[in-house]
């Protein structure tokens, strides 16, 4: 036993082509072939053996059943996804300036895709731009973040100076960080749940102002949803113009009233914005006021007040559904189907011939096919017929890994009744 360690140690050594101290772990056949397809998640029951002094959030090598290196990665003693990949580069050192590199690598990105959308877009998309559990958002001159990985939480000190300083460098300041560390996964990684300024240096209110699509919207980085706004939809708002325009438009949980505002922005005979939250139709109505646009309101529950403007006889052109995700599980997914089934079958008789419903779902738990198929369901039930003219994701700032699905959770369809 004694010469097996001795020579397995030896075989890592030569392997990993350098010496360090990272503790290691060997998982299954299993996880193994996950990891080469490009998953970057090692799940607790995969994980065959461990050696070395293992602490929370610590760095981590890891190896396959015949001793080769698969990757490096951030460890958590408490979560089910007990390993979460940082890179597959056997030379690498995980230092400061792999963080700082990969900070650059996320701008750079975004400067190349989002050119004059950098003052309000996603700046980093965690296991997309390599940086685990991390979500960066910038509102102007603020940024959000969301922290949700135990070993990302131990050098975000890094991360977020290297965010401002290469930011500077672009010619972009930054007078401030919020962090929204609120969401469950925290727990689950055995982390606080917060939310406040980081660091000494912000400004005095949480409130901020973008631009997007020619249009101003309020953002309360403190309150707001997610880390204050909707930034996945962006263009998605920006491609339902062509259609909107000279048309009677519904948008149900039209929430602060993005979509509804690129309605009328591109020239719609009226528009309905509906939510169930009169706050948001408040911020709503302000944001409206605030571009010189006009939208009418109506407050209530999408599965109630859609029947009840069909009692009402009333008719629209284009109806846009952009519920909040219905299902956060696999357990739930069933039902969430059916909630997005019922909706969607009001929205098609609502509308007559010719008319285009644009349907959302922002769940990764509901997949593209299931969506696609829950469209022809609908309309099944609703007793009419659709095609779908346009199939769109969330924008170039939400990246997709093709091996990830939790990568891919935006759904965006334009279908039209004929």
């Amino acid at each position: 036993m004694l010469l097996f360690a001795l020579c397995d140690t030896i075989l890592r050594v030569i392997i990993m082509k350098m010496t360090r101290e990272f503790p290691f772990a060997r998982v299954s056949r299993k996880q193994e072939a996950s990891l080469k397809k490009g998953h970057p998640w090692i799940y607790e029951d995969e994980i065959s053996e461990t050696d070395g002094e293992i602490t929370n959030g610590c760095l981590i090598d890891v190896f396959g059943t015949k001793n080769n290196y698969l990757g490096t990665g951030f460890y958590s003693e408490k979560s089910k996804i007990r390993i979460r990949i940082l890179g597959t580069n056997a030379n690498e050192k995980y230092d400061d300036a792999f963080f700082e590199r990969k900070v650059r690598y996320a701008l750079q990105y975004r400067k190349d895709v989002m050119a004059d959308d950098m003052k309000a877009c996603r700046l980093i998309h965690g296991e997309a731009d390599g940086l685990p559990g991390l979500t960066v958002d910038r509102y102007n001159d603020i940024l959000v973040t969301e922290v949700a990985s135990y070993g990302t939480e131990m050098h975000k000190d890094v991360i977020y100076k290297a965010l401002i300083d290469q930011l500077s460098e672009m010619g972009e300041t930054i007078n401030g960080i919020y962090e929204r560390n609120e969401g469950d996964l925290r727990l689950k990684e055995g982390l606080p749940q917060y939310k406040g300024w980081y660091g000494e240096k912000h400004p005095e209110s949480c409130v901020t102002e973008i631009l997007e699509n020619g249009i101003y919207y309020e953002v309360d980085v403190e309150n707001g949803q997610k880390t204050g706004f909707f930034l996945d939809q962006k263009y998605n708002r920006r491609a339902i113009w062509n259609i909107a325009k000279g048309k009677r438009v519904l948008d149900c949980c039209t929430h602060t009233g993005s979509f509804a505002l690129n309605a009328a922005k591109a020239g719609a005979k009226s528009v309905l914005a509906m939510d169930i939250s009169e706050t948001a139709l408040q911020m709503a109505k302000k944001n409206a006021e605030r571009n010189n646009l006009h939208l009418d309101f109506r407050q209530g529950d999408v599965f109630e007040v859609l029947p009840q403007l069909r009692a009402e006889h009333a008719q629209f052109d284009f109806i846009i559904l952009d519920p909040p995700a219905f299902t956060k599980s696999r357990k739930t997914f069933h039902n969430a189907k059916g909630g997005y089934k019922q909706i969607n079958k009001e929205a098609m008789r609502l509308l007559g011939r010719g008319g285009y419903l644009a349907s959302a779902s922002c769940s990764h738990f509901m997949p593209v096919k299931e969506f696609r198929n829950m469209l022809s369901e609908a309309a099944f039930e609703a007793g009419v017929s659709i095609r779908i003219i346009e199939e769109r994701h969330a924008s170039m700032d939400h990246p997709v890994l093709p091996d990830v699905p939790e990568t891919e959770y935006l759904k965006f369809f334009v279908v039209q009744i004929i």
